[in-house]
């Protein structure tokens, strides 16, 4: 289940990765130019490549502790993702709209695909769920 953990937690982080890039193309960090601020976006990327380097000692090592680190960081990094996908919904919605309006500015999280940020979150919620199965003992690791 360790390694179950570990391929989803690598596939959620490509998919961040992709977001991230996307958003930085389309000048996210830019004042004004996003509905998401740098430090939730900083610190989701973050904790989570934090989370990602203790889990990958945890898999070599086998130590609970890591393992629970782990876990204690995936919950902040959880709560973020949530507090951005909250704030990315209505500028996906609002885009017709503003095409509508002829206006140019689109806040940079409009260019994230919907199948990135659906996947990204499906396989954040697996990643979540293995890590703490792994945790508490359930499956042997």
């Amino acid at each position: 289940m360790d390694i179950a953990a570990l391929i989803t937690w690598v596939i959620t982080a490509l998919g961040g990765f992709y977001m991230l890039g996307t958003w930085l193309a389309r000048g996210g960090a830019k004042a004004g130019n996003s509905r998401l601020p740098v430090p939730v976006i900083f610190g989701h990327f973050a904790l989570a490549a934090v989370g990602l380097v203790v889990w990958i000692i945890y898999v070599i090592t086998d130590k609970d502790a890591l393992a629970w680190t782990a876990f204690g960081l995936l919950v902040p990094v959880a709560l973020l993702g949530f507090a951005m996908l909250a704030r990315w919904i209505p500028v996906y919605r609002a885009r017709s709209a503003a095409a509508a309006a002829g206006q140019q500015s689109e806040p940079a999280e409009r260019y994230f695909p919907v199948p990135v940020v659906a996947g990204h979150g499906l396989f954040a919620v697996v990643t979540v769920v293995l890590v703490l199965l792994t945790a508490l003992g359930i499956g042997g690791s």
